[in-house]
């Protein structure tokens, strides 16, 4: 068994969310569509921050990272999960399953950070408007990102160095539509105590602390805005809180609900069902969110196409 893990020749069996025939082409559909939905409102809110000038700002930048992470994160998922629909076959390798943890630890980390970043890049344009363009420097926002990624990467690493050397049994069925942490710690025939401390520790610490600091941020900020005499003024500021107060309630809620439905309940069908919200309908939502409350996206995207024909 110890051979077969390490040659990668153990392979997994991903039940998906619903072994009812009948239902697989709907399923199929469904997530298709979200699928493409998601990838074609991301990528036009990437285009929209790269070709206006307008939208060349610290918030633009943060945002478009964010949409490359929900591209990222949901190309890790959905693909091989139409796949095992459309083949009839659910297995995933040993090495492909723990790629898929990686990638599905990493982008929800970038995730948490970025939006904590973001949270920080409003805090100082309301309460700091004066020293904003010397603080959100380009090199500052370029070295955000950059810590975004690195500890996304490093934690991820981590949990993946501590997998390794753990012994499944063979053929082991994963009752989810994608090789998640907890579920393929559940598989392993060998100790994993070290790997549920690392898993509990560091859901405390990023969704915790990220939450305080996103929290702190706005309750300076709501303080700001109830100072300001000008009703445009107070308009203006909500306006571009709006949309990432939204996103923060989404990810978060979503979250935490994936989270307390694994704790009350023993259905693992409902916590794959409620894994898709986060995993799948939260990177699908974000770029409507922006654009529908930011007239600056709006704008942008109602450009974009006369962009892109004048470049063709």
């Amino acid at each position: 068994m110890e051979t077969e893990n390490q040659t990668g020749v153990l392979e997994f069996i991903l039940l998906g969310i619903s072994d009812n025939a009948e239902l697989q082409p709907l399923i199929f559909g469904i997530f298709l569509t979200m699928y493409l939905v998601t990838m074609l409102g991301n990528l036009f809110i990437i285009l929209a921050v790269c070709s206006d000038p307008h939208l060349h700002t610290p918030m633009y930048f943060f945002l478009s990272n964010l949409s490359l992470a929900d591209i990222c994160f949901s190309t890790t998922i959905v693909p091989k999960m139409l796949m095992n629909i459309h083949s009839d076959n659910k297995m995933i390798s040993y090495l492909d399953c723990f790629a898929q943890v990686f990638f599905t630890m990493l982008f929800p980390i970038l995730d948490t950070v970025l939006l904590t970043v973001m949270a920080y890049d409003r805090f100082v344009a309301i309460c700091h408007p004066l020293h904003y363009t010397l603080i959100m420097s380009p090199r500052l926002c370029c070295l955000l990102v950059f810590i975004s990624w690195f500890i996304g990467i490093m934690i991820s690493l981590l949990h993946i160095s501590l997998m390794m050397p753990l012994s499944f049994c063979r053929c082991s069925e994963i009752i989810h539509f994608f090789c998640e942490l907890h579920t393929i710690l559940m598989l392993a025939c060998s100790d994993t105590l070290l790997n549920s401390i690392l898993m509990y520790l560091m859901t405390g610490v990023l969704g915790v602390i990220p939450l305080l600091g996103i929290l702190f941020s706005y309750s300076q900020i709501i303080s700001s805005i109830s100072k300001m005499s000008s009703a445009g003024g107070k308009q203006k500021a909500f306006s571009t809180c709006g949309s990432h107060l939204s996103v923060v309630s989404l990810f978060f809620g979503t979250g935490v609900g994936v989270y307390f439905t694994s704790a009350v309940t023993n259905s693992s069908t409902l916590v794959a069902i409620a894994s898709v919200m986060y995993t799948i309908v939260t990177p699908m939502l974000n770029p409507f969110i922006y654009s529908m409350k930011n007239k600056d996206v709006k704008g942008a995207l109602w450009r974009l196409p006369s962009k892109i024909v004048s470049c063709l």
